[in-house]
């Protein structure tokens, strides 16, 4: 057993290290290919395959587990992790600009905004850690999205143990239609959101995916049925899978010429990170205390403190928003 828990316990911190490691290296990697001008449509296109990949091995893994036993669902994991190695050997070296991936893009319009016509990134040093601090923008979208993860990170287990616990679904099909309805939705919110980001800017479709959440908990308290999973994921697909494109567009923008993007974006995942790890302790007191219908309630409205930062800095978060339509517009 000892020998087990060991096992069972290095993989979980190995997973949580590469977990926290391959956002920050596929964003800079995409930066780093495709300059400011082409990462939101290359991002976009990144997430919607990102939820594709998340639902085909929901699927596939549900069926092998089912078919051969849960060794098979290890199988297939390794499988696909020598198969994303593969992907990732064929991306040439010499196609990533190192210095455009940090952010250090070369400015050659005068305008500050990383968009010049210049093939090099700029001769510029990347700025300290400090610079992530006096970026009012980026506090306030930090602070948004530790609100919108203490609701969050909750609501999927907690329904799951509702539904279940008034004997209404069946633990193992339950989760994998969990997984494979937000997923789906993720896909096309992934592209939604990169038109929309080009459209509108990423203002907008960071308001959209903040005011999911509280319909999200009103729904799950208001509906503990099998069927419930349906709209009560669907809107999980819609808050996460904008936030996918978004949030990671946005921090590019906002610290682009700081050679800090890859720190920023770290630094964001950290705040998120945060807020779900503590989310499930808050839901499931919650719950024990109040019941799982007031929880749902009280969970959702952690991202009314997301909306009120949104819009109360309406008119510092517009502007610094704009990147992405700025780009389109060229």
């Amino acid at each position: 057993m000892v020998a087990i828990g060991i096992v069972v316990t290095v993989s979980q911190v190995a997973t949580a290290i590469a977990g926290a490691a391959i956002g920050p290296a596929v964003t800079g990697m995409t930066l780093g290919i495709v300059r400011q001008k082409g990462f939101n449509a290359q991002n976009g296109r990144n997430q919607a395959w990102n939820h594709a990949g998340n639902m085909v091995g929901a699927g596939l893994s549900g069926y092998l587990g089912w078919k051969f036993g849960m060794p098979a669902i290890f199988y297939l994991a390794a499988a696909f992790g020598v198969l994303a190695i593969t992907s990732v050997l064929l991306i040439p070296e010499r196609a990533i600009d190192h210095k455009a991936a940090r952010g250090l893009e070369k400015d050659e319009d005068g305008d500050g905004d990383g968009d010049g016509d210049g093939d090099d990134a700029t001769d510029g040093k990347a700025e300290g850690f400090k610079t992530l601090l006096s970026n009012k923008p980026m506090l306030i979208l930090a602070a948004a999205l530790a609100c919108f993860h203490l609701g969050n990170g909750a609501m999927l287990p907690l329904y799951g143990l509702a539904v279940v616990g008034a004997g209404k679904g069946n633990a193992a099909t339950f989760t994998a239609t969990t997984v494979v309805v937000a997923q789906a939705v993720m896909i096309v919110t992934s592209l939604i959101a990169m038109k929309m980001a080009a459209g509108r800017g990423y203002w907008l479709v960071m308001l959209i995916s903040f005011a999911a959440l509280p319909v999200r908990g009103l729904l799950a308290g208001s509906f503990i049925e099998h069927w419930g999973v349906w709209p009560v994921q669907a809107l999980d697909g819609i808050g996460a899978g904008l936030q996918s494109v978004a949030v990671p567009g946005l921090v590019a923008c906002l610290l682009n010429g700081t050679g800090c993007v890859n720190v920023g974006q770290g630094a964001v995942m950290t705040i998120q990170g945060v807020g779900a790890s503590l989310s499930p302790a808050i839901g499931g007191w919650l719950a024990q205390l109040l019941g799982y219908k007031a929880a749902f309630f009280i969970l959702g409205s952690f991202a009314l403190v997301s909306l009120a930062l949104w819009i109360g800095f309406a008119a510092t978060l517009r502007p610094a928003c704009a990147g992405a339509r700025k780009e389109a517009a060229r």
